[in-house]
């Protein structure tokens, strides 16, 4: 059961890094765009403001992925050297750790978007954005990197509970020893 839902969500977030990397080329298209045009004389204007929110958006939304495909950064230096009982633990850990992390980013983060909403505030800028517009969608992928964190920690937890170690590698291990076991 556990695997089965690592798969779907794995799935899941291939769709929505997809999403983010279309709306990453579309930025660099407009971002490219805006530089021919400077070469001519003119400009589109507001290039900074919209790269740096694309920034944002793919940063929160793409962490999902990142952590089902075993991109985040690990320091393995102990963990290798145990058995698959010692590697479970510590990637356990790791992902309480990160879970906590994530869930205390993702609540920090209503605030600001709750203070955007009720003043309505704006970009201080020319484009004068409305903030929520790029907020909203910020505050929903850290709420997503959290949920996907906790549902991937509660898997794990749960093969660890039914002493299923070497399982828990395929999604909460490091990506290095992965490429090793193949």
């Amino acid at each position: 059961m556990e695997l089965k839902m690592i798969q779907n969500l794995r799935v899941i977030n291939r769709g929505v890094a997809l999403m983010v990397g279309l709306g990453l080329l579309l930025c660099a298209g407009f971002v490219l765009t805006d530089i021919i045009m400077r070469q001519i004389g003119t400009s589109l204007g507001g290039t900074e403001e919209i790269a740096g929110y694309a920034m944002a958006l793919a940063t929160s939304w793409g962490m999902s992925f990142t952590l089902l495909e075993l991109g985040h950064v690990r320091i393995d230096l102990v963990r290798v050297r145990g058995g698959s009982l010692v590697r479970a633990l510590f990637d356990v850990f790791s992902m309480i750790v990160m879970t906590g992390v994530i869930v205390t980013i993702a609540i920090k983060a209503w605030p600001v978007l709750e203070r955007s909403i009720t003043n309505g505030s704006r970009a201080n800028t020319p484009l004068e954005t409305p903030l929520v517009w790029v907020q909203a969608p910020w505050f929903a992928g850290w709420v997503w990197f959290a949920l996907m964190s906790a549902l991937t920690t509660l898997a794990a937890l749960s093969l660890l509970v039914k002493r299923r170690h070497k399982e828990t590698e395929s999604f909460v291990g490091a990506f290095a020893e992965q490429e090793m076991l193949q």
